[in-house]
Protein backbone atom coordinates (compact mmCIF):
# COMPACT_ATOMS: atom_id res chain seq x y z
CA UNK A 1 0.00 0.00 0.00
CA UNK A 2 1.53 3.84 -0.80
CA UNK A 3 0.64 6.45 0.76
CA UNK A 4 0.32 8.93 -2.31
CA UNK A 5 1.19 12.77 -0.11
CA UNK A 6 0.72 14.70 -3.05
CA UNK A 7 2.50 17.80 -4.27
CA UNK A 8 0.89 20.54 -1.70
CA UNK A 9 0.97 17.96 1.58
CA UNK A 10 4.69 17.16 0.61
CA UNK A 11 6.15 20.46 -0.38
CA UNK A 12 3.92 23.14 1.30
CA UNK A 13 1.94 21.13 3.79
CA UNK A 14 3.66 18.49 5.48
CA UNK A 15 1.67 18.77 8.64
CA UNK A 16 -0.96 17.13 6.60
CA UNK A 17 0.84 14.47 5.53
CA UNK A 18 2.64 14.07 9.42
CA UNK A 19 -1.29 13.67 10.90
CA UNK A 20 -2.23 11.18 8.12
CA UNK A 21 0.92 9.29 9.02
CA UNK A 22 0.68 9.39 12.57
CA UNK A 23 -3.15 7.66 11.95
CA UNK A 24 -1.82 4.94 9.65
CA UNK A 25 0.92 3.79 12.55
CA UNK A 26 -1.76 4.31 14.83
CA UNK A 27 -4.07 1.62 12.81
CA UNK A 28 -1.31 -0.41 11.86
CA UNK A 29 -1.53 0.12 8.40
CA UNK A 30 1.49 -1.33 6.44
CA UNK A 31 2.64 1.05 4.00
CA UNK A 32 5.15 2.94 2.12
CA UNK A 33 5.63 6.32 0.53
CA UNK A 34 7.63 7.03 -2.74
CA UNK A 35 10.72 8.91 -1.75
CA UNK A 36 11.07 10.09 -5.05
CA UNK A 37 7.08 11.25 -5.42
CA UNK A 38 6.11 12.40 -8.89
CA UNK A 39 3.21 14.69 -9.64
CA UNK A 40 -0.57 12.92 -10.31
CA UNK A 41 -0.80 15.10 -13.22
CA UNK A 42 -3.97 16.65 -12.13
CA UNK A 43 -2.69 20.10 -12.04
CA UNK A 44 -1.21 20.18 -15.77
CA UNK A 45 -4.85 18.47 -16.96
CA UNK A 46 -6.73 21.38 -15.41
CA UNK A 47 -4.53 24.11 -16.44
CA UNK A 48 -4.67 22.64 -20.73
CA UNK A 49 -1.48 20.87 -21.38
CA UNK A 50 -2.97 17.23 -22.02
CA UNK A 51 0.04 16.14 -23.64
CA UNK A 52 2.42 16.80 -20.93
CA UNK A 53 -0.03 15.73 -18.29
CA UNK A 54 -0.24 12.30 -20.18
CA UNK A 55 3.22 11.99 -20.08
CA UNK A 56 3.55 12.68 -16.42
CA UNK A 57 0.51 10.03 -15.85
CA UNK A 58 2.40 7.39 -17.61
CA UNK A 59 5.61 8.01 -15.17
CA UNK A 60 3.56 8.23 -12.22
CA UNK A 61 1.86 5.22 -13.22
CA UNK A 62 5.56 2.90 -13.61
CA UNK A 63 5.30 3.65 -9.37
CA UNK A 64 1.62 2.98 -8.44
CA UNK A 65 0.13 1.07 -10.63
CA UNK A 66 0.51 -2.53 -8.98
CA UNK A 67 -0.42 -0.78 -5.29
CA UNK A 68 -3.75 0.40 -3.34
CA UNK A 69 -2.86 3.55 -3.15
CA UNK A 70 -4.40 6.29 -0.42
CA UNK A 71 -4.09 9.97 -0.98
CA UNK A 72 -5.11 13.31 0.92
CA UNK A 73 -5.15 15.50 -2.00
CA UNK A 74 -9.01 15.32 -3.17
CA UNK A 75 -7.39 16.20 -6.54
CA UNK A 76 -4.97 13.23 -6.96
CA UNK A 77 -7.63 11.19 -6.20
CA UNK A 78 -10.06 12.51 -8.95
CA UNK A 79 -6.98 11.99 -10.90
CA UNK A 80 -6.29 8.35 -10.37
CA UNK A 81 -9.75 7.71 -9.54
CA UNK A 82 -11.27 9.25 -12.91
CA UNK A 83 -8.78 10.35 -14.91
CA UNK A 84 -6.11 7.46 -15.23
CA UNK A 85 -8.96 5.33 -16.49
CA UNK A 86 -10.18 7.38 -19.15
CA UNK A 87 -6.96 8.50 -20.69
CA UNK A 88 -4.14 5.59 -20.20
CA UNK A 89 -7.28 3.09 -19.74
CA UNK A 90 -6.10 1.65 -16.47
CA UNK A 91 -8.45 1.72 -13.15
CA UNK A 92 -6.35 2.09 -9.96
CA UNK A 93 -7.39 0.93 -6.83
CA UNK A 94 -7.24 4.21 -4.72
CA UNK A 95 -8.65 5.69 -1.80
CA UNK A 96 -9.26 9.42 -0.42
CA UNK A 97 -8.40 9.41 3.33
CA UNK A 98 -11.46 10.75 4.50
CA UNK A 99 -12.79 7.09 3.40
CA UNK A 100 -10.14 5.08 5.05
CA UNK A 101 -10.31 7.17 8.39
CA UNK A 102 -14.00 6.82 8.15
CA UNK A 103 -13.91 3.00 7.94
CA UNK A 104 -10.95 2.86 10.53
CA UNK A 105 -13.22 4.51 13.04
CA UNK A 106 -16.31 2.27 12.04
CA UNK A 107 -13.78 -0.46 12.69
CA UNK A 108 -12.67 0.34 15.98
CA UNK A 109 -8.84 0.32 14.61
CA UNK A 110 -8.36 4.33 15.61
CA UNK A 111 -10.81 5.57 18.86
CA UNK A 112 -10.26 9.70 18.18
CA UNK A 113 -11.29 12.12 20.96
CA UNK A 114 -13.98 13.96 21.16
CA UNK A 115 -13.47 17.54 20.38
CA UNK A 116 -16.04 20.05 21.77
CA UNK A 117 -15.86 22.74 19.02
CA UNK A 118 -18.61 23.73 16.56
CA UNK A 119 -16.92 22.71 12.98
CA UNK A 120 -18.20 22.89 9.39
CA UNK A 121 -16.95 20.94 6.40
CA UNK A 122 -16.31 22.54 2.85
CA UNK A 123 -16.65 20.04 0.25
CA UNK A 124 -13.40 19.83 -1.92
CA UNK A 125 -14.82 20.25 -5.83
CA UNK A 126 -13.00 17.07 -7.09
CA UNK A 127 -14.15 14.57 -3.80
CA UNK A 128 -17.39 16.49 -4.31
CA UNK A 129 -18.93 17.54 -7.06
CA UNK A 130 -16.73 15.19 -9.13
CA UNK A 131 -16.98 11.93 -7.45
CA UNK A 132 -19.74 12.37 -4.78
CA UNK A 133 -18.07 11.77 -1.79
CA UNK A 134 -19.92 13.86 0.70
CA UNK A 135 -20.87 11.78 3.82
CA UNK A 136 -17.43 9.82 4.85
CA UNK A 137 -15.91 13.06 5.92
CA UNK A 138 -19.52 14.57 7.82
CA UNK A 139 -19.59 11.08 9.42
CA UNK A 140 -16.03 11.76 10.88
CA UNK A 141 -17.03 15.08 11.71
CA UNK A 142 -20.49 14.57 13.32
CA UNK A 143 -19.19 11.36 15.60
CA UNK A 144 -16.18 13.34 16.79
CA UNK A 145 -17.37 17.35 16.97
CA UNK A 146 -20.19 19.33 16.92
CA UNK A 147 -21.22 19.39 13.08
CA UNK A 148 -22.76 22.57 11.73
CA UNK A 149 -23.04 22.85 7.63
CA UNK A 150 -22.63 26.36 6.46
CA UNK A 151 -25.50 27.55 3.56
CA UNK A 152 -24.13 26.30 0.14
CA UNK A 153 -22.55 22.51 1.19
CA UNK A 154 -22.54 19.48 -0.52
CA UNK A 155 -23.10 19.75 -4.48
CA UNK A 156 -24.31 23.52 -3.75
CA UNK A 157 -20.64 24.15 -2.02
CA UNK A 158 -18.82 27.47 -3.02
CA UNK A 159 -15.85 26.54 -4.74
CA UNK A 160 -12.65 27.45 -2.64
CA UNK A 161 -11.27 29.50 -5.63
CA UNK A 162 -7.74 27.98 -5.95
CA UNK A 163 -8.87 25.13 -8.80
CA UNK A 164 -7.73 25.10 -12.59
CA UNK A 165 -4.83 27.10 -12.18
CA UNK A 166 -7.08 30.46 -10.60
CA UNK A 167 -4.92 30.53 -7.74
CA UNK A 168 -1.92 31.03 -10.48
CA UNK A 169 -3.50 32.80 -12.77
CA UNK A 170 -5.63 35.52 -11.04
CA UNK A 171 -4.65 35.32 -7.83
CA UNK A 172 -7.52 38.61 -6.96
CA UNK A 173 -10.15 36.48 -8.03
CA UNK A 174 -9.00 33.65 -6.02
CA UNK A 175 -8.81 35.72 -2.95
CA UNK A 176 -12.14 36.79 -3.08
CA UNK A 177 -13.48 33.45 -3.61
CA UNK A 178 -11.66 32.37 -0.54
CA UNK A 179 -12.73 35.33 1.66
CA UNK A 180 -16.35 34.49 0.81
CA UNK A 181 -15.50 30.95 2.00
CA UNK A 182 -14.43 31.56 5.22
CA UNK A 183 -17.65 34.19 5.55
CA UNK A 184 -19.68 31.00 4.84
CA UNK A 185 -17.89 29.48 7.93
CA UNK A 186 -18.16 32.45 10.38
CA UNK A 187 -21.92 33.15 9.20
CA UNK A 188 -22.81 29.69 11.13
CA UNK A 189 -20.51 30.95 13.78
CA UNK A 190 -18.25 28.13 13.13
CA UNK A 191 -15.05 27.68 15.63
CA UNK A 192 -12.61 25.28 12.82
CA UNK A 193 -13.20 25.11 9.13
CA UNK A 194 -12.33 21.21 7.85
CA UNK A 195 -11.65 20.13 4.65
CA UNK A 196 -10.04 17.10 2.47
CA UNK A 197 -7.84 18.34 0.03
CA UNK A 198 -4.33 20.42 0.84
CA UNK A 199 -4.85 22.74 -1.87
CA UNK A 200 -8.29 24.33 -0.54
CA UNK A 201 -6.07 24.23 3.15
CA UNK A 202 -3.55 26.30 1.66
CA UNK A 203 -5.80 28.40 -0.06
CA UNK A 204 -8.37 29.13 2.45
CA UNK A 205 -5.34 29.56 4.91
CA UNK A 206 -4.26 32.73 2.96
CA UNK A 207 -7.82 34.25 3.45
CA UNK A 208 -8.63 33.49 7.11
CA UNK A 209 -7.52 35.63 9.84
CA UNK A 210 -6.44 32.97 11.69
CA UNK A 211 -5.29 30.08 9.87
CA UNK A 212 -5.19 27.75 12.76
CA UNK A 213 -8.72 27.62 12.33
CA UNK A 214 -8.33 25.79 8.96
CA UNK A 215 -7.15 22.17 9.39
CA UNK A 216 -7.21 19.16 7.30
CA UNK A 217 -9.46 15.90 8.73
CA UNK A 218 -6.19 14.10 8.96
CA UNK A 219 -5.12 17.14 11.91
CA UNK A 220 -8.42 17.37 13.80
CA UNK A 221 -8.31 13.57 14.52
CA UNK A 222 -6.98 13.35 17.89
CA UNK A 223 -6.23 9.74 19.35
CA UNK A 224 -7.70 8.94 23.40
Amino acid sequence: MIYFRGCVAREKLNNIAEATEKILKKAGIDYKILENETCCGSFLLRTGFAHDAKEVMKNTLKEIREEKIITSCAGCYKTFKKDYKEILGVELDVVHTSQLFNDLIKDGKIEPLFLDKTVTYHDPCHLGRHLEEYNAPREILDNISNLVEMDRNKEKSRCCGAGGGVRAAFPEITENIAEMRIKDAEDVEAEILVTSCPFCILNLKSASKDDKKVLDLSEIIIFK
